[in-house]
């Protein structure tokens, strides 16, 4: 192996423990309530696509204040990921993340109901002056498993 190719071989993967760093950025950032993380997870403009778990599709913005609201109505979240599959070309990449998502939230008679939900995160990655951050998100959700009916779990997420 060439020293060049050993130096392209070092880049690709200082690449992707940054882009594995920066998906459990991510995680933190939702399940600590650390609002500003996201800043230094998405890019400014990015477009994210939650409609497959019946939330929303915006730019950055949009997307980051639907989070917080939604999210602070979780008595308990953790997202949790699991196999990635990471493809790093130059200064952009893609990405198919597993997830797995525990949360609950304070039912009708007071007590605690836990929902689950798993699927993909699939993004594109792109280098910045910052470093790696994800330019689009397409959640991919699979299933669904909940101690109350998902009707009543809307509703409440609601606050109706």
């Amino acid at each position: 192996m060439t020293m060049s190719d050993q130096t392209g071989q070092l880049q690709l993967l200082l690449d992707r423990l940054a882009i594995d760093d920066l998906l459990s950025r991510y995680t933190v950032a939702l399940d600590t309530r650390e609002w500003g993380l996201l800043a230094t997870v998405f890019t400014p403009d990015a477009t994210i696509d939650y409609t497959s778990s019946q939330g929303i599709k915006g730019q950055f913005p949009e997307v980051a204040a639907w989070l917080e609201k939604t999210l602070t109505s979780f008595s308990m979240t953790q997202h949790v990921l699991g196999n990635k599959q990471i493809k790093v070309e130059g200064d952009h990449g893609t990405g198919r993340t597993y997830f797995f998502n525990p949360n609950s939230v304070v039912d009708e008679s007071g007590g605690t109901a836990l929902f689950f939900v798993g699927g993909f995160y699939l993004d594109r990655f792109v280098r910045t002056d910052e470093g790696w951050r994800i330019e689009n998100r397409y959640e991919e959700t699979s299933w669904f498993k909940s101690d109350i009916p998902l009707e009543v779990l809307a509703r409440q997420l609601q606050g109706k």
